[in-house]
């Protein structure tokens, strides 16, 4: 071994040794410490990543975000050059990923705790990344709301579905939503009302159902969601569903007789197929229960 190759040596391992005592400092909660201890084997040493990503975790811990993230950066490039393990990199990005999050850079954090999943999974990293994502969403919505404009878009949804505009009444009500989000109105019930009727004009149950499933959970005690939930489930030929559909609503109005006349609906469209006229279809008792339906339960939307 030549005289420079023993001193590199020495350097390698006496920075090893100050490693360890600024993870000892660190575990103490010395943290300024530690920083000395781990910026000194940096500069005997600077071939092993996890002095920079250790370094990153004491700044982190001592609120110097920004710190924490340069020291990630610096393991990053230095981990690429030298072909460090995917995981050391990974870890690196996540950490810089938490900084940027503490920060409230939510769009950056989501980036580098991308970066690093496609480095190396870990479930940790991942469960970060859905929390980030998910605080963004909300950031996003939130900054969305403007209830003059909710109104604003309801009143030209109800301007559409009067002139049969459905799919133009569909896109408005649903940008009241986004506009006034059940958070922050207390109408917003209505709104999923009015995108059912919608949905149950252009023949797109399944889409009115949620919709007038979200009416029902929003206020329990509104009637109408159930009436627009049982004529679709009735429309989907779901004739028992429907019919438990409108008994729940006439728990909270009983007298209330568009719910009275959706059950006896029902009962006869359950009857004629139990004792059809030679085998009468479902399809078939549906088809000839719309016009009676879309007679005595004109949707008409909620102001």
């Amino acid at each position: 071994m030549t005289e420079e190759e023993a001193a590199a040596a020495a350097n390698k391992k006496e920075a090893l040794a100050l490693k360890a005592q600024g993870n000892e400092l660190y575990k103490a909660r010395k943290f300024d410490e530690a920083i000395e201890a781990y910026s000194k084997a940096l500069e005997l040493y600077d071939g092993d990543v996890s002095f920079l990503t250790n370094r990153a975790a004491v700044h982190f811990e001592k609120g110097d975000y920004e710190a924490a993230i340069k020291d990630c950066d610096a393991a990053v490039e230095k981990g690429r050059e030298l072909r460090a393990d995917y995981a050391l990199i990974a870890r690196a990005l996540s950490r810089k990923g938490t900084s940027l999050a503490k920060l409230g850079r939510l769009e950056e954090a989501v980036t580098a705790y991308n970066k690093s999943l496609t480095e190396h999974r870990t479930a940790d990293t991942l469960k970060r990344l859905n929390e980030a994502e998910k605080t963004l969403k909300e950031q996003t919505e939130a900054a969305y709301v403007d209830m003059a404009l909710s109104t604003q878009e309801k009143d030209l949804g109800n301007a559409a579905f009067k002139e049969a505009r459905y799919p133009e009444a569909v896109a408005h009500y649903n940008e009241a939503l986004k506009r006034g989000p059940p958070k922050v109105n207390p109408d917003a019930h209505k709104l999923y009302s009015n995108l059912a009727a919608c949905y149950t004009k252009l023949g797109a149950y399944p889409e009115g159902l949620k919709a007038a499933d979200r009416c029902v959970e929003l206020a329990p005690d509104f009637v109408k969601g159930y009436s627009r939930k049982g004529a679709l489930q009735f429309f989907m030929k779901d004739f028992e569903k429907a019919m438990a559909t409108y008994e729940a609503g006439l728990k909270h109005e009983p007298d209330n007789a568009e719910l009275k006349e959706g059950i006896m609906r029902c009962l006869q469209a359950i009857d004629r197929i139990a004792h059809g006229e030679r085998g009468e279809s479902a399809a078939s008792v549906a088809c000839a229960g719309m016009a009676v339906v879309s007679v005595r339960t004109e949707p008409s939307v909620q102001g």
